[in-house]
This record gives structure tokens, sequence and C-alpha cells, in this order.
């Protein structure tokens, strides 16, 4: 099973540009930018009939909620990617919790949908804000997608199990749906989007989904970002390494998102009906242990 997700914000709010500010009018033009450009790619995922889960941050749901209807509307399921797209880091237990449970009730209201999953912004969710996972819990999350099993300076877990586990916080367990990688050489590469999708022949994206095809469960998680596909938008003030990162290969990810499309027509699944299967079985499924101090597995 293949599941493909959006990660829903406006550019100037990626992680690579924290700590700049930016002028209203500017603002105003990349939330512009944000929802033509996902309109595109819903009429590109309408092409193919494909479904997606896209992972919205709260504060879209009050400026673009006819945007986050038509998601819906089409089909897509609605999911939460926090309430302005800041880094669990920054929160404590109380304030995180309380974020959660804004963005999933915006979201909700603009949708007519329940939203059952969430996303940390820059996968967020390691073992020092372990006490997320029993905030998601407590906000009546089903599942949590922000546990990337690789190893990378801004965030990464990469003992994390590579297919769908069961994340142990201090006293709340949830459904966790990992990012897609590439086992090599003993690491995981990560191949699930992003960057890597925009970096690495897609050879390397289908390499790490035939592999994670192989495991129980068979799942493996794509993620995009509306400005990946937006090669003319103004660019970020970024240092040379985020520069390199965020802009390399977006000239291209269209048509590469169409060969991917096509190469999966009618394999692709939303987030919440694979969780709706794998709740079946969630008694078999791994289990990962998640503390301020380590992370442990178990079978």
């Amino acid at each position: 099973m293949v599941i493909l997700s959006f990660d829903i914000e406006e550019h100037y709010r990626i992680e690579a540009a924290a700590g700049l500010t930016f002028p209203d009018d500017v603002k105003r033009d990349y939330a512009a930018r944000m929802e033509a450009t996902t309109r595109r790619l819903l009429e590109q995922l309408a092409a193919t009939g494909a479904k997606a889960t896209f992972f919205i941050i709260g504060e879209i749901a009050l400026s673009h909620p006819k945007l986050i209807a038509h998601i819906a509307a089409a089909g897509h399921e609605v999911a939460a990617h926090g309430w302005d797209h800041r880094r669990v880091h920054h929160f404590s237990p109380t304030e995180f919790l309380e974020d959660v449970r804004w963005c999933k009730d915006a979201l909700e209201q603009a949708s007519g949908q329940t939203v059952a999953g969430y996303r940390a912004p820059t996968f967020s969710v390691m073992p020092e804000t372990a006490w997320a996972i029993d905030a998601l819990a407590e906000a009546g999350y089903r599942y949590d997608s922000s546990v990337f099993p690789v190893r990378h300076d801004r965030y990464g877990i990469p003992t994390a199990p590579r297919t769908p586990f069961l994340i142990e916080g201090r006293e709340r367990t949830i459904l966790e749906l990992p990012p897609a990688t590439y086992r090599v050489l003993g690491q995981n590469l990560p191949v699930a989007g992003g960057g890597y999708f925009r970096l690495f022949p897609l050879s390397f994206l289908i390499a790490g989904v035939r592999q994670l095809a192989k495991h129980d469960p068979a799942v493996g998680m794509l993620y995009f970002h509306p400005w990946e596909f937006d090669p003319e938008q103004p660019r970020l003030p970024l240092k040379r390494l985020s520069r390199f990162r965020t802009y390399v290969g977006v000239g291209r990810s269209t048509a590469r998102l169409g060969r991917l499309l096509q190469r999966y027509q009618g394999q692709f699944r939303r987030a919440v009906d694979v969780v709706s299967e794998l709740e079946l079985r969630r008694e078999s499924l791994e289990r990962f242990r998640l503390t301020e101090q380590e992370a442990s597995r178990s079978p």
C-alpha cells in the first residue's frame, strides 16, 4: 500500500526560513500561490483518480476555508499539521495540547470531516518531545505521521521502525505512520518526498516502496509540499545549504509527480483508510517506546 500525502503551508513558513520576517503583502502573495498550486495539484490527482491525505495548518482553515472544503469534497483526507507550523520543540506540553486541539477543530469545521491524523512540522516528534504522543492521543487523534526513521540534522529517529507501529509516549499510545525509507548498507535512506524526491532519481523512491512492500505491514508513506511545484515563486533569502535543499529540482517536480501518479495509478491510499485496516490488527503491530532519555523497541 502506498499513502500519498501533502503538507499544506505557505512557503515562508518552512523551517529553513525560521527567524526571518516578512511584510504582510509578501505573506499574502505566498498564500495566494499556495492556494493556486494546491488547486493545480488537486487537478493532477483527479486526472488519475488518486486520493491523498492533506496535512494542513490550522490557520489556513480560517484564511482559505473554501480550499479546505474543496479538498474534502474531492474525496481526499484532511489532517492536521499544527496551527501555524511551529516545531513541537517550541511548545510546553500544555501549549501543544491546546495547539493540536485548535487545529483539529478548525479543520473539522472547514472540511466537514473528522480529523484523524497529525504530522508535526519538520517531523519534530523526537525523544525530547515524547510528551507530544500523549497530547495527540488525548486530543482525539487516531494516528501520527511525525517520526522519520532516519538520521538528519533537524529531525529523525533512526532506530524507529520503518513500517507502521504503535508509538508509546509517557502514558498513552498512538498508531504511527512513518515516511518511506530505503534501507541500504545498514542505513535508512530518506526517499519519501521533499528534497529527497527532488534530488534523487525517482528510482530511489520506487526502490524504497518496493522494499517496504516485502514487510508486514506493507505500507509506504510519501509526502510533498505545494511550494515544491511552483518553480516561479519568489525565492526566500536562505543560507547556501538551506537554499540548495529548498530549491533543488523544483523545476521538474510536477512532471516527476505525474510519472509517479501514472506508475501507481489505482494504488494510492488515504492514510485514514489504511489506519482503519491497521486498527483491526493493532495487537500484532510492533511497539516503540519514545522517552526523553531514549527510544526502545519491543515486539
